[in-house]
């Protein structure tokens, strides 16, 4: 496995950077409260890693794969969770001749755990998320080594690639607002819950058996 970590490194790369849910949280989570408040979505996207290949090990990937039932329940709780956040940005009421002093950022700043649940229960709730693992992670793990700490290195490696991902798409949020200002606040806010709205119109018309 040590062999083809680079590779693995690489997909994982490549699969984070591509803006999806979790990203477009980061960005937007950036540009309204700042990178500091935006750390613990970056957290709650980091163990949703963890939990999404532990689930893989476990076997609930494959159960995904083959029970219809178990796959629709998941597939449209993400769809509802995802329009539900994309319609919440897409309605934000924040006036742009709003003063931005230090007190006035402070009382609009969400609850580190409201941020850190959003972040998780997106990825959490996305049944792409475990068969691109199911598919992924069998290429790298030697079935005549023990299992558990292959699969512990591999949610390690991917855990922190999203994480160091995820905090640039924030920095890239928080430096946009800085220089835009409120203008720049609400067109994030707009074009993340299109964007969002979007995605939950593309995993409400994903099947499995789709190419």
């Amino acid at each position: 496995m040590n062999d083809s970590m680079l590779l693995f490194s690489t997909l994982a790369l490549v699969t984070v950077a591509t803006p999806g849910p979790t990203t477009l949280l980061a960005l937007n989570h950036g540009a309204r409260h700042g990178v500091g408040a935006a750390l613990p979505g970056v957290g709650g996207a980091v163990l949703s890693d963890a939990v999404l290949i532990a689930a893989v090990a476990a076997g609930l990937g494959s159960l995904l794969a083959t029970s219809a039932a178990a796959f629709e329940l998941l597939r449209w709780t993400g769809v509802a969770y995802l329009a539900w956040l994309g319609w919440r940005l897409l309605h934000t009421q924040e006036a742009a001749s709003a003063p931005h002093d230090e007190a006035t950022a402070a009382a609009r700043r969400e609850r580190p755990a409201a941020v850190f649940r959003r972040s998780f229960t997106v990825a959490a709730t996305n049944p792409k998320g475990y068969l691109f693992f199911s598919a992924l992670l069998p290429s790298f793990i030697a079935l005549n080594e023990p299992l558990g700490p292959q699969y512990a290195l591999l949610a390690v490696v991917f855990a922190g690639i999203d994480g160091a991902v995820l905090l640039g798409y924030a920095l890239a949020g928080a430096a946009g607002a800085r220089r835009f200002g409120a203008g720049a606040q609400r067109r994030i806010d707009q074009a993340s819950g299109l964007a969002l709205l979007v995605l939950a119109g593309g995993m409400a018309l994903w099947r499995r058996d789709a190419p």
